[in-house]
């Protein structure tokens, strides 16, 4: 029972830094990428146990800046044209990027790739949509993709 009780509260500290809990956000990428969690594992710089650990609630947080960022890194990427159309070629050389990624972590912003920042990629997205597309697709991704549906809130917001 106190396992358990470990695990629920490791999980909600989780929903408090991370904003969802990462066994959701991992699931996603390996979903969206079509790789498995031990393959994702390597690309992040951890080990397939501690990440399965911090899935399934039994750790609580990833304790590597760079892990954290290359998990952000992976997540913005799925909004990169080539990864979300499906391409496999875009797909693979979005992991090896981030796999070879050596980020430094700020405070405000952890890069999509070498010279592309948070700005270019908010405007690419305007680029593509009407803020009320971008709004309203923020909307509908809310429940399930909380990350990307913040980012698409953000490219809205600041085309006014």
């Amino acid at each position: 029972m106190e396992d358990n009780n470990s695990i629920q509260k490791n999980i909600e500290l989780q929903r408090q830094w991370y904003g969802e809990p990462l066994g959701d956000r991992v699931r996603r990428l390996v979903v969206a990428f079509d790789v498995s969690q031990a393959f994702l594992a390597d690309v992040l710089g951890i080990s397939a146990p501690m990440l399965s650990q911090v899935m399934s609630g039994r750790r609580a947080k990833i304790g590597n800046p760079a892990v954290l960022a290359r998990l952000i890194m992976l997540e913005r990427k799925i909004l990169t044209p080539g990864v979300a159309s499906g391409d496999q070629e875009a797909i693979d050389a979005a992991m090896q990027d981030v796999k070879e990624s050596n980020p430094t972590v700020g405070r405000d912003t952890v890069p999509v790739h070498p010279g592309v920042d948070e700005q270019t990629l908010l405007a690419a997205l305007r680029d593509v949509a009407e803020n009320e597309n971008l709004v309203d697709a923020a909307a509908r991704l809310d429940n399930d993709f909380p990350a990307i549906a913040d980012l698409l809130r953000r490219a809205g917001k600041s085309a006014t």
